[in-house]
């Protein structure tokens, strides 16, 4: 696979340009292809086909090496590795940002951004959905390297766009694409490192757990990957799509999809230890807390499970707005914060179920959120960041990021917050001091 390089600066920069006979995806729309571009969950909309993964997925021997445990963070982690920062999926950033942000750079992209961004170090990670994934100067925007999912690509057709976000490791970016390929790519160079095909598409990001990537796929299976060389370690079959990441706890792997269940699957197996049938269909990725999992449905629910005790502990919903949750709950010691398809942020009481606050906007929000010490940051699809208080939900600030509405969730790193805008020329923006 060839490496692209672009030595432009990163100030209002415009990546993504079609190459000779390649379309971008404003031109495959007039065509009539949208369908390729569905923002809405399949399994939310009439069931489709995916190819079947194979009969014996379930019964592949399991890696014998016990999985290395997660690695601790060095000094005071202010990095944003991966979709929700930390394997628990809770959403809470280590890193302070300044009182009153303000822009730093923002790029764009032909077709936009809904991948989350990732922040280590001097970099930003991020995929597009014009089919490149970007490493960025994170004090100026400048591209450091840009690898394309394709080579070369066929008249009239697009590149594989990346949906998933980005899990950076200390030598490795990896993430899924639309055609079911998952890229793992060289972090210094940009080069690829090696290629693993799913049967079905990936927009659900991977989750570290040392040197095994847990993601999974609309080919129904959840797979575990070892980092170094891809070989499949196992691969677990549900009953339909997987959409959202797999939330980790210990040796537990948590996944939620399509067949309205909860499973949880042992890391170093890849056995099934419980199965909970919740029927509702699970959109958003699942945020784990001890024994707790805390997830929003496409029934228009936020659920909490105890998910040894296989029982729900609480239902919360709003009698006024009844839309779905697409978005990943963010987690307090109290609180547990989830945007929803009703245009609302909703803060709810960790004990009890209860809301506590809602925080209005103009427009869906599948953006999860984001804490940051007092306060709270989410992406609307009306076009804009919003910062809130946490303790009440006072709106502080609105901050614009140009195209057509942000699905992607902010990544807090390094003393900057990093979010996309999906669209034509969509832009990714950086906030900081």
């Amino acid at each position: 696979m060839r490496n692209v390089r672009t030595r432009t600066g990163g100030w209002g920069l415009g990546v993504g340009e079609p190459q000779e006979g390649e379309l971008s995806r404003r031109h495959m729309l007039a065509a009539g292809v949208s369908a390729l571009l569905a923002t809405l969950p399949a399994c939310a909309q009439e069931s489709k086909s995916v190819k079947p993964a194979a009969a014996a997925a379930n019964q592949d021997a399991p890696a014998k090496a016990k999985p290395e445990a997660a690695a601790k963070p060095s000094k005071i982690d202010a990095s944003w590795p991966t979709f929700r920062r930390t394997a628990d999926l809770a959403g809470v950033a280590s890193s302070p940002l300044p009182s009153k942000l303000k822009q730093k750079w923002k790029i764009t992209s032909k077709d936009g951004f809904t991948s989350t961004a990732a922040i280590v170090g001097e970099h930003v990670y991020v995929g597009a959905l014009s089919g490149e994934m970007l490493c960025l100067k994170l004090a100026t925007g400048e591209i450091v390297w840009s690898y394309r999912t394709l080579d070369k690509v066929e008249k009239n057709t697009f590149l594989p766009g990346f949906q998933s976000s980005p899990a950076v490791t200390a030598d490795g970016v990896f993430a899924g694409d639309e055609d079911g390929i998952f890229h793992a790519i060289d972090r210094k160079t940009g080069q690829k490192k090696w290629t693993f095909a799913s049967n079905g598409q990936i927009i659900a990001s991977a989750n570290v757990v040392g040197d095994r990537l847990i993601f999974g796929s609309y080919d129904s299976s959840l797979y575990c990957l070892k980092a170094t060389d891809g070989k499949k370690l196992w691969q677990y079959q549900t009953e339909d799509r997987v959409n959202g990441s797999p939330a980790i706890s210990g040796k537990h792997t948590f996944v939620t999809g399509c067949d309205q269940h909860m499973r949880v699957i042992n890391i170093e197996t890849g056995e099934q230890e419980t199965d909970m049938p919740l029927e509702r269909f699970l959109i958003a990725s699942p945020s784990v807390s001890g024994d707790l999992l805390f997830v929003g449905t496409h029934d228009s629910e936020v659920i909490c499970l105890d998910w040894r005790k296989k029982e729900i502990v609480w239902q919360y919903s709003d009698e006024q707005r009844d839309q779905p949750y697409h978005s990943s709950a963010a987690l307090t010691d109290k609180l547990v914060l989830i945007g929803g398809q009703d245009k609302q942020l909703h803060a709810i009481d960790r004990t009890t179920g209860k809301g506590v606050w809602k925080l209005a906007t103009r427009g869906q929000v599948n953006s999860s959120p984001v804490i940051v010490g007092d306060r709270v940051f989410v992406g609307s699809k009306d076009g804009f960041l919003y910062e809130a208080k946490l303790a009440d939900g006072t709106l502080i600030e609105k901050h614009q990021v140009p195209g057509r509405g942000i699905s992607a969730s902010p990544a807090v790193g390094e003393g900057c917050l990093v979010i996309g805008a999906e669209g034509n020329d969509g832009a990714l923006v950086c906030f900081g001091e």
